[in-house]
């Protein structure tokens, strides 16, 4: 099913400056080249190539293998491939990403689980991402502070 969510102001128009094109369909699977002027969210299976004009969001129940260009994205379902966003990147607590992701800004939420590599828009070195967890991120604040 394809809808548009956002509420309308008793003329037929979106209330909101910008809408929210849904994909839904729990045993859906859709591929193939996708190119989205305005914002998208994906409750379904897609894959192939996804061009997004404004924010990508992958639902919980979403699954995307697809190489993506995008402004924004918010990760909460699944995410497999290689991601160009030129503004921010969040992955939630529920969100799982493999691949590798070009942006200025990567937010991973407690949770949020990511398998890959990360570039800085704009050039430099693919760098690997490591998980500290709670005990070495504490350890190493007191030794931090133990040096003030």
């Amino acid at each position: 099913m394809l809808g548009r969510n956002g509420s309308t102001n008793g003329d037929g128009k979106s209330a909101s400056a910008t809408s929210l094109l849904t994909i839904v369909g729990e045993s859906a699977r859709i591929e193939g080249k996708f190119d989205i002027a305005d914002s998208i969210e994906i409750e379904c299976e897609i894959g192939g190539e996804l061009s997004v004009g404004r924010k990508l969001v992958i639902s919980e129940k979403g699954v995307v293998k697809a190489n993506v260009h995008t402004v924004d994205a918010v990760i909460m379902g699944t995410y497999e491939g290689t991601m160009i966003a030129t503004g921010e990147v969040e992955i939630a607590s529920t969100g799982r990403v493999s691949g590798h992701i070009e942006t200025d800004s990567l937010v991973i939420a407690k949770g949020g689980a990511f398998t890959g590599n990360v570039t800085k828009s704009g050039g430099g070195e693919s760098k690997p991402v490591y998980l500290l967890d709670d005990k070495r991120m504490n350890s190493m604040a007191n030794h931090v502070g133990a040096e003030r």
